[in-house]
């Protein structure tokens, strides 16, 4: 993928632009929010990464001007500002995602990757199939190796959020956004305690588990 990152603090970007690459992804920079948005216009780009503090232009007025212009490009906001009403703000503004400083650069690379899959889908898709586990998104009905697994509703939620980062690895963070909507970490063991459950349900029986504990970064569901 092509991707533009419109970001002030350069050694953030450096670093941004690194783990992308490793990732397999090309990356063009931007240093204020007036060369991001004459880069943006020239167009080519699959994702955008935009901060939202930047000078001469910040990045929602940015977004706000490109989504006035027709350019539906998804954008990626990252900002040190995380309230619920900062979020919105970002959301209302044009922006597709939001991630608060400081971050996870895996987490960074599976966003940017997830809203490129977005894009080209273009559709709604009603079944999701990883290795031998397969899941019917409109009959709420799972799968492996043609076993029914039987789910209640949280973890069928969470099950899907793993499949559809199916191989990446997924922090708490993302969980508790994806799966919770929690916007903060309640410090309880919720997701400890569903993703024992739903581990014990897809794994037990077969040979090679699937759900995996990432040390360090999170969970991993892998075919």
């Amino acid at each position: 993928m092509r991707l533009l990152i419109v970001e002030d603090d350069r050694e953030a970007c450096a670093a941004m632009v690194t783990g992308l690459a490793e990732a397999g992804h090309s990356c063009v920079c931007a240093a204020d929010g007036e060369a991001g948005l004459a880069a943006a216009r020239a167009g080519g780009y699959d994702v955008m990464v935009v901060d939202r503090m930047m000078p001469k232009i910040d990045g929602v007025t940015m977004v706000e001007t490109l989504r006035r212009d027709g350019d539906q490009t998804p954008v990626l906001f990252l900002s040190a500002l995380g309230e619920i009403n900062d979020r919105v703000a970002g959301l209302n503004a044009g922006g597709d995602d939001y991630l608060v400083k400081p971050y996870a650069l895996a987490e960074l690379v599976a966003r940017v990757e997830a809203l490129a899959r977005r894009r080209e889908t273009g559709s709604v898709q009603t079944m999701l199939k990883l290795g031998d586990l397969e899941m019917d998104l409109i009959g709420r009905e799972v799968h492996r190796a043609g076993r029914e697994i039987d789910l209640q509703p949280r973890e069928f939620q969470l099950l899907e959020f793993l499949m559809r980062h199916g191989g990446q690895s997924v922090t708490r963070t993302m969980l508790l956004e994806g799966v919770w909507n929690y916007h903060f970490d309640p410090q309880t063991n919720v997701i400890d305690v569903h993703i024992s459950r739903l581990r014990a349900k897809i794994d037990k029986g077969f040979d090679k588990p699937m759900l995996q504990t990432v040390r360090g970064a999170g969970y991993r569901l892998e075919a």
